[in-house]
């Protein structure tokens, strides 16, 4: 059970709440914080002393005064017209994701907000009716104000939601369930659509899906190996202790172990190669880099959702701050590093994939293929590889390093970390792409060191991938074989319960 408020969020166990694999409430005492410093927005209207977004206009409007019975209609106002969203929407778990983290933020109970309309949000979520959310707008200043706005059209009956994967009218949705609209108390809308939930969603998703990316650039790496006769001493610890960045002490550990116990690196321990291309040879180093910067901003993200984001602060009716928690550059720098990371992953097992097609190791034909000519092998999968690996290149200019100011010069300086968030999962989702390429590659190099057989993970992997992709004698249409490497990278069995036992595991291995 995730108390909301006063529990601890960390990517997983959000994942868990938005995929009904755990279970949500919000303490009696917490409620009672919430209502409280909702009770104390109340006073400040009735006090008619100015305070930002309260009883003032937004913005560049910072200074207008809002009537006491204006207030109301104020809130309502700035949802509509902070809703000017484009382009395709985020999809429904983003959305989702979004509703949970802002949940999780308003519990706290410093933005003053009306407790009817956490119920109503906890409705949507309870009942998976989740608000369709474009994914273009924000520039992640005060914090994500368009996707935002979106997102709570629904709690005053307008815009639109998902339901049963079809999108409906939020309207006539609501009507099917006998609810009303609701009317959003002073403070509410600025409370709602001030925050960072928009970039924090993404990056949570980020945080998931680039571990999935370097696990699996692990395990087939290490197969890699094993099929082109790499050597296992780059990665002794005795070398790592002399360089010891976690992330790649992490690689190095969960790749020696695999390698143990294998007949195939057995079979070549007295060779005469003197060392191996870097794509093998550096992989603790490439793969431990990503590694830190994956770490960093799994810290980084679950400060953040647990943090308060919107504004302004309700200390108190006698203090309140209005400040800049909704800023997005605490989130957007390591989303844009993260994006680096991921696109370094791809660029190397694009190497590795172009390795295992050269034909200079023993036993190993060119282009994996034993007959070529009519054939062209696995030569074109590699085409695709490098054509994903160049267009992560260009996706990794950082989004932060660009600032547009908006809202008449009172956001003057923008995160982009909106955007940083939307291209990293793109890139990502590219990389995953790459994998699947290096998986295929990978697998059939190993079938030309049979009858030797690997380590028994590699084995166990090996024998898996063959359950859905087989070994290939001749061309076939190669795309097939790579959607369903893709598939197999997505679904995670294969690097399930592949626990290292380094004591770094607990930094590296989980999130």
């Amino acid at each position: 059970m995730f108390n909301f408020g006063t529990d601890r969020l960390t990517a997983s166990n959000t994942l868990d709440i938005v995929r009904k694999n755990l279970e949500t409430r919000i303490a009696p005492e917490q409620k009672q914080k919430i209502i409280h410093s909702h009770h104390e927005v109340l006073k400040i209207v009735e006090k008619g002393e100015p305070v930002y977004g309260i009883n003032t206009g937004f913005g560049p409007l910072c200074n207008t005064i809002i009537d006491k019975k204006d207030t109301t209609e104020l809130q309502k106002k700035l949802i509509l017209s902070h809703s000017v969203g484009v382009g395709d929407p985020i999809s429904e778990e983003l959305s989702k994701l979004m509703l949970v983290l802002k949940v999780h933020a308003l519990c706290q109970g410093y933005s003053g907000i009306d407790f009817k309309i956490i119920e109503r949000i906890l409705w949507h979520i309870d009942n998976d009716i989740i608000p369709v959310v474009p994914s273009q707008g924000s520039v992640g200043a005060s914090g994500d104000l368009a996707p935002l706005a979106h997102l709570f059209l629904s709690l005053l009956g307008e815009g639109y939601v998902f339901v049963n994967g079809q999108i409906e009218p939020t309207n006539a949705t609501l009507i099917k369930h006998n609810l009303k609209p609701l009317n959003l108390s002073p403070k509410a809308g600025l409370a709602l659509i001030n925050g960072t939930q928009f970039i924090a969603a993404h990056a949570v998703l980020l945080v998931e899906k680039l571990k999935n990316c370097l696990d699996h650039a692990d395990l087939f790496a290490a197969m890699m190996i094993e099929g082109l006769q790499g050597s296992m001493m780059p990665f002794h610890p005795d070398l790592h202790k002399l360089r010891p960045f976690g992330g790649n002490q992490y690689v190095a550990d969960r790749i020696y172990q695999w390698l143990q116990d294998s007949e195939i690196m057995k079979s070549h321990e007295n060779c005469d190669k003197v060392q191996d291309p870097y794509s093998l040879r550096c992989v603790p180093q490439v793969h431990g880099a990503s590694r830190n910067a994956w770490l960093h901003l799994k810290e980084s993200v679950e400060t953040e959702i647990n943090a308060v984001t919107d504004n302004p602060i309700i200390f108190s009716q006698d203090f309140t701050i209005s400040g800049g928690n909704f800023h997005g550059q605490p989130l957007a720098l390591p989303i844009d590093y993260a994006c680096l990371a991921a696109s370094e992953v791809g660029n190397i097992s694009d190497r590795r994939s172009y390795l295992s097609l050269e034909g200079k190791t023993a036993g190993v034909p060119k282009l994996l293929m034993e007959e070529t000519g009519t054939n062209s092998g696995f030569m074109i999968l590699q085409y695709t590889s490098a054509a994903l690996a160049s267009e992560n290149k260009g996706l990794c200019f950082p989004s932060s390093a660009d600032s547009i100011p908006t809202s008449l010069g009172q956001e003057d300086h923008v995160s982009m970390g909106s955007i940083g968030g939307r291209k990293a999962l793109r890139v990502c989702e590219n990389v995953e792409k790459i994998l699947a390429v290096e998986l295929i590659c990978a697998a059939q190099a190993m079938e030309f060191q049979r009858p030797l057989n690997s380590s028994p993970v590699l084995e166990l992997a090996h024998k898996a991938i063959r359950e859905k992709i087989p070994y290939a004698n001749e061309d076939r249409i190669f795309a097939d074989d790579i959607n369903k490497a893709i598939e197999l990278i997505k679904g995670g069995t294969l690097v399930k319960n592949h626990h290292s036992k380094s004591e770094l595991f607990t930094l590296y291995g989980e999130y």
